[in-house]
């Protein structure tokens, strides 16, 4: 399944404003998707009535423009995936418990949400939301510090309620 995300805002005024007055400036970027880049095939687990119920509302609030890298489109068997920039930050809602996951071994709190990190990966860094009504897992490429993190806990909190 391809998932494309399009948001189009347009705030307009009273009805006797000049033309350069009639639309709020609402900042932040245009969102546009980097087209030049290929889209990038996400493994996704199969959705789960939790999954179902906490990663849409995140989905929508996710930013379009993460530290400077646009969006880019994923292909996945939910719309419960999203990435940004090349090498890729990928973002995937309601994956299982980290196999690795010992309670309080190898976690961080950033801004409100706990995370397990697993640097298994000589080529990434998987991070794991693991105290959200699901499991939210954020891969890095291995030269990535944890600025993505860092952005998305704050969504995180707004969006899926804390276990």
């Amino acid at each position: 399944m391809l998932v494309v995300l399009a948001v189009l805002v347009n705030v307009l005024g009273g009805e006797e404003q000049d033309d350069a007055a009639a639309v709020a400036d609402v900042g932040g970027t245009t969102g546009e998707q980097r087209a030049d880049l290929p889209v990038l095939p996400v493994d996704v687990p199969p959705p789960t009535p939790e999954a179902d119920a906490h990663c849409p509302p995140l989905l929508q609030a996710i930013p379009l423009d993460l530290l400077g890298e646009p969006s880019r489109l994923v292909d996945s068997d939910t719309p419960y995936a999203a990435a940004w920039g090349e090498p890729p930050v990928v973002l995937v809602c309601g994956v299982p418990q980290p196999a690795g996951l010992v309670p309080g071994e190898g976690l961080f709190t950033i801004n409100g949400v706990t995370w397990y990190v697993d640097q298994s990966d000589p080529g990434a860094t998987v991070w794991t939301a693991v105290d959200r009504a699901v499991y939210v897992q954020v891969t890095l490429p291995a030269d990535v510090d944890s600025a993505p993190v860092t952005a998305l806990s704050d969504v995180l909190v707004g969006t899926v309620p804390a276990r």
